[in-house]
């Protein structure tokens, strides 16, 4: 509630421009926690009896893990509709499109993504093997300020990346109310859209705390198709390759993953919830 309160006020920020502080505040906080993350599990080194098998005892469990495991990477890597709001915004001419310095800035950003992401997961899976938490900062525990300290980091970057995706939907629903139901563009219209959805977001967070189930499913239902075989599908539509050429071949193996992906990581994802649901109660 603490963390929607905040981000009642900072909905109503107008663009990304706006919020360009912000975002510099969360690359710098996720390579902060990123880092204290692997470089303190490197530290404690590998614990007893750890078990680098599959966490499922059947073949059944270790596919569903595998394909929910899927989704949580296309959900750390799914930046696209924001990548498209960026671009929107830098001023582009014949002489100097858009694209150019969009490519150099969408290259920097997945190397610096995968500089954080990728040793947290090998030196993480090394140290604990597959009784690893969701959250590597819950398996650490010790020393306690060092991971207090990570913990505020998670919180100013997520404070800032909620606005960097949030800001997309805005713009949406708004767009959305004024050519499709007639409202009129005002400044109470966006207060109450931004605000009705920054509760409704709260309300669920607080019912459903599945953090890995969550990921997997919103990442292979609502990221690959963005991510995978919608952009794939226009680039064919608007260049036409050769078909069975390079280009054409690869667009289609993405195509067949994204859509394969959509279906099955929500799948595994849902799979992982009810099992981990069982003993919830609401708001307990």
């Amino acid at each position: 509630m603490i963390f929607a309160s905040v981000q009642m006020v900072l909905a109503h920020l107008p663009n990304l421009n706006s919020i360009s502080a912000m975002s510099l505040a969360a690359a710098v906080m996720s390579l902060s926690y990123s880092t204290i993350a692997w470089a303190a599990t490197l530290n404690k080194g590998v614990q007893p009896d750890v078990d680098y098998g599959y966490k499922a005892s059947t073949r059944t469990g270790a596919f569903f893990g595998f394909i929910t495991a899927l989704g949580d990477i296309a959900f750390a890597y799914a930046g696209h509709n924001v990548v498209l709001e960026i671009q929107a915004t830098i001023p582009s001419s014949p002489e100097k499109p858009s694209k150019k310095p969009m490519w150099r800035g969408a290259l920097l950003a997945y190397l610096v993504v995968a500089f954080c992401y990728f040793p947290v997961a090998w030196i993480g899976y090394w140290c604990y093997g597959n009784s690893v938490d969701d959250n590597i900062l819950i398996s650490l525990q010790k020393p306690s300020w060092l991971i207090a300290a990570a913990n505020m980091f998670v919180v100013v970057h997520v404070i800032g990346s909620y606005q960097i995706y949030a800001i997309a939907v805005f713009d949406l629903l708004e767009t959305a109310l004024v050519k499709k139901l007639h409202f009129s563009p005002s400044f109470m219209l966006r207060f109450v859209t931004r605000t009705v959805y920054v509760g409704l977001t709260m309300f669920v967070g607080i019912c459903i705390p599945f953090f890995g189930g969550l990921l997997s499913f919103f990442g292979g239902f609502a990221f690959a198709p963005t991510t995978y075989f919608l952009p794939c599908t226009m680039w064919l539509s608007i260049y036409k390759p050769k078909r069975f050429g390079l280009s054409w071949t690869a667009n289609w193996v993405c195509i067949v993953f994204g859509v394969l992906l959509m279906i099955l990581s929500p799948i595994g994802a849902l799979r992982h919830i009810i099992l981990t649901a069982k003993d919830y109660e609401f708001f307990s």
